[in-house]
């Protein structure tokens, strides 16, 4: 029995001292892995940006088509019926005020002309009567009504013939049966519906040419029922199309027609966007992203900063190149380059922007 305890003592003491030398190795192990620096190259190559507080922003993202500015645009309709005989421009063509688009040959205008040379004819004839009744008043054969009479007759076939005149400069007609069709402002040709050899009516509703200046467009967005309240005028607007996906025109809302389309169950804005060298076309489908203000102030970070691991977000946060901590934040809102905060740091912190992936690897791991 006393040989069994000396056997168990000294088993335990051998225990005792193997566990006192591994803890001692341990301890002797873990002193001898140096704290985590930042080294010469690394520090020189990372980049570092405050915290700051400023007003939150909010986007608004949206689906619309270019339109030609109703102010600016002009539809062309035919004054006469005819025969088209020849069309001088095709669709996207620029034209200037005054040039002629296409050429109708018409009985209307035919018809024009004999009226104006009856017109003619008939202020003639009222001068040669109003004179003969003054003669006549001066000799004492007729009274003075029958010169007023003539005179009147004379107003009146001036009037007449003013008007023909009127119509022949309106409509920019010309001698004999051919009907120039002019254009009315300086602009693009946006839309034509007309061919050669075609047969116009008189009564045509339709306007066989649209002309339109497009060095400003609007862009017509729809807004759902549930955005509509986050809408308001003067909010800036950046626009985005498939011809130039790099390249973003900036505008603003100028209008909100206060109406719901019964088929898109949509309310409509109009953005005003400068259009310099024509690139934005009527027709093109555009996205309008708004940009407005929520009226509170969050801290903010670039979004460079934030690191995304283990379904929660982490920033690193930079005292010196010594003292770096991986610190979990609650991200409020991503807003392209910009991050706003709600939880996790403080106002005039330094986080790692460039870079902090590799330190929070290093740091973890």
């Amino acid at each position: 029995m006393k040989s069994t305890i000396n056997k168990l003592t000294s088993v335990l003491f051998f225990l005792a001292l193997l566990g006192g030398s591994w803890s001692c190795h341990t301890r002797k192990q873990a002193e001898a892995i140096p704290p985590f620096e930042l080294s010469d190259t690394m520090l020189a190559h990372s980049e570092f940006a405050p915290v700051v507080e400023m007003e939150v922003e909010n986007e608004l993202r949206l689906f619309g088509k270019v339109q030609a500015d109703n102010n600016k645009l002009a539809q062309v309709y035919p004054a006469v019926g005819g025969n088209v005989m020849k069309i001088n421009v095709e669709l996207g063509d620029y034209v200037k005020q005054g040039e002629i688009l296409a050429v109708v040959r018409s009985s209307e205008v035919a018809n024009f002309q004999r009226e104006r040379l009856d017109a003619q004819a008939e202020v003639a004839l009222a001068e040669k009567n109003l004179q003969v009744a003054k003669d006549l008043y001066e000799g004492k054969i007729n009274a003075e009504k029958d010169v007023l009479s003539a005179g009147k007759e004379l107003e009146k076939a001036k009037a007449e013939l003013s008007r023909i005149h009127e119509v022949y400069n309106i409509y920019n007609l010309s001698k004999g049966s051919m009907y120039n069709i002019a254009a009315p402002i300086s602009g693009f040709i946006i839309s034509k519906d007309i061919n050669q050899n075609e047969q116009l009516r008189s009564d045509r509703t339709d306007g066989i040419f649209a002309i339109a200046e497009i060095d400003e467009v609007w862009v017509l967005a729809n807004v759902n029922e549930s955005d509509i309240s986050k809408v308001a005028l003067g909010y800036s607007a950046d626009v985005q199309t498939l011809s130039y996906p790099n390249q973003v025109f900036f505008g603003k809302v100028d209008r909100i027609f206060n109406a719901i389309d019964p088929t898109t169950k949509a309310m409509k804005v109009l953005v005003k966007i400068p259009n310099p060298g024509f690139k934005l076309k009527p027709e093109m489908n555009a996205t309008v992203t708004l940009r407005f203000n929520e009226g509170k102030r969050m801290l903010a970070i670039p979004s460079s900063s934030v690191i995304f691991d283990k379904s929660k977000s982490w920033v690193m946060v930079y005292t010196d190149r010594k003292h770096i901590e991986t610190r979990q934040v609650e991200v409020y809102r991503q807003l392209d380059d910009l991050s706003y905060i709600s939880i996790g740091l403080n106002k005039g912190e330094k986080v790692v922007t460039k870079n902090n992936l590799l330190i929070y690897d290093a740091l973890n791991d």
